[in-house]
């Protein structure tokens, strides 16, 4: 899992380098009293920094093992990138996945196309990777216990400032149904983020939510509307979709996950001295001096100079 999200995180700087480039041209970048800021002297104080070089770096990276995918007939079709996909998503329960990429100012489209280069890396580098069975079972015999899976509830709610119109809202579901629970959301919600959204929340385990709200939603029948629960965020009008009840792990059940994790242990030590070695073969032509350097040719290899001849044997009389 590490190693995608490095990648991913890395598409952070791969996408403001993009959004950067594309903002070039005259003009200024902002004017702070009056007095402007250059477009031109921010772009150059940008690419004359170290993320400039970084940026840079990925992004041939990125070109160098699209093209060796080409040239090897490796394909990663939309299937794979949402298995491995849902794999990560399996660490993060509930809202904190999309919580995740909130905080990391990607989208869906940004974790596909990391996971792409991810997994082309995986087919290219895995004919040097074994993992055994006997490895899977010993690292789940000393960590069975992180593949076990924690009590969930998916719920969605309604989230008003005061008590007057949270009796409001309960009282036309309990009139209307439940159907009535998104156009009430979109209409009385002050929660921003599920208030488009019909109120959901997502899945989440015990302690994800504040006190009040985790007690009455873990112990509300599936289906029903909750009375007011008060919270430091307002009151919540509750409504639990579905629940799942804690499960223990299995080898079985484990096994991929484990494969994947030892897979990546293995890989990580091998994917530096890949993409050197591709950048070595590659022809890379540096056009701009601020980055000159930055993609050195490999120095010509010596030849090992040639054994000494034996001295020869003092001659004996």
């Amino acid at each position: 899992m590490s190693k995608a999200l490095r990648i991913i995180a890395g598409s952070v700087l791969l996408l403001l380098g993009v959004s950067l480039a594309a903002c070039a041209g005259g003009g200024s970048v902002v004017t702070v009293n009056g007095q402007a800021i250059d477009r031109a002297q921010f772009d150059t104080k940008l690419e004359d920094s170290p993320v400039a070089r970084n940026l840079l770096q990925q992004m041939v990276q990125e070109a160098l093992i699209t093209q060796y995918a080409a040239q090897n007939h490796i394909t990663v079709s939309d299937a794979d990138i949402a298995a491995r996909e849902n794999q990560l998503k399996a660490n993060y329960p509930g809202a904190a996945w999309d919580q995740l990429l909130q905080a990391r100012g990607l989208t869906e489209q940004d974790v596909h196309d990391a996971l792409r280069i991810q997994l082309i890396l995986d087919k290219a580098l895995q004919s040097q990777i074994t993992v055994s069975d006997a490895e899977i079972a010993q690292f789940f015999q000393r960590n069975h216990a992180a593949f076990d899976t924690a009590a969930e509830v998916c719920a969605k709610h309604i989230l008003v400032s005061d008590l007057p119109t949270a009796n409001k809202v309960e009282a036309a579901l309990k009139q209307n149904g439940t159907g009535d629970f998104a156009a009430l959301a979109a209409q009385y919600s002050i929660d921003p983020g599920t208030k488009t959204k019909g109120g959901d929340l997502g899945c989440f385990r015990r302690g994800q939510m504040v006190k009040a709200f985790d007690d009455a939603a873990f112990s509300l029948p599936i289906g029903q509307v909750s009375p007011p629960v008060h919270t430091p965020f307002g009151y919540h009008i509750i409504l639990v979709t579905s629940r799942q009840p804690a499960q223990k792990a299995t080898l079985a059940s484990a096994r991929d996950r484990i494969r994947l994790m030892l897979a990546q242990q293995k890989e990580a030590p091998l994917v530096q001295p890949f993409l050197m070695g591709l950048q070595q073969k590659a022809t890379i032509v540096v056009n701009d001096p601020r980055f000159e350097g930055l993609f050195p040719t490999p120095p010509p290899e010596v030849a090992p100079p040639a054994p000494a001849s034996a001295a020869p044997a003092p001659a004996t009389t």
